[in-house]
């Protein structure tokens, strides 16, 4: 992996990592329904510590969903804001990144 992580990167990372935690979330929880028939004190005390770590886990991973929600909104209106408060700039810059966007696909031919 690229020492040099754009913003973009690390959000598609942050949303990966928090599907793959879903999906552990989801077997562990689906596990602990098919062993509720097994018996035994040690099924039991293990099911238990499993099931709190679980809420735990589903607690943490609402929050952190919750805060990625916040800063991307927060990232949007920085940014709506921005492009209001300097047109011209905005499309100098989305003009400048079109042409170098442009030329590479070029080169790339």
């Amino acid at each position: 992996m690229s020492a040099n992580l754009t913003s973009n990167d690390v959000d598609v990372t942050k949303e990966k990592l928090m599907q793959d935690l879903r999906m552990v979330v989801a077997d562990a929880e689906e596990l602990l329904r098919a062993t509720a028939s097994q018996a035994g004190e040690k099924v039991s005390a293990a099911r238990e510590r499993i099931q709190g770590h679980l809420d735990a886990a589903k607690e943490r991973l609402e929050d952190a969903e919750a805060m990625m929600i916040e800063k991307t909104k927060a990232a949007a209106l920085a940014t709506d804001e921005y492009v209001h408060d300097n047109p011209w700039r905005a499309v100098g810059i989305a003009a400048g990144v079109g042409l170098v966007v442009g030329m590479l696909i070029s080169r790339g031919r």
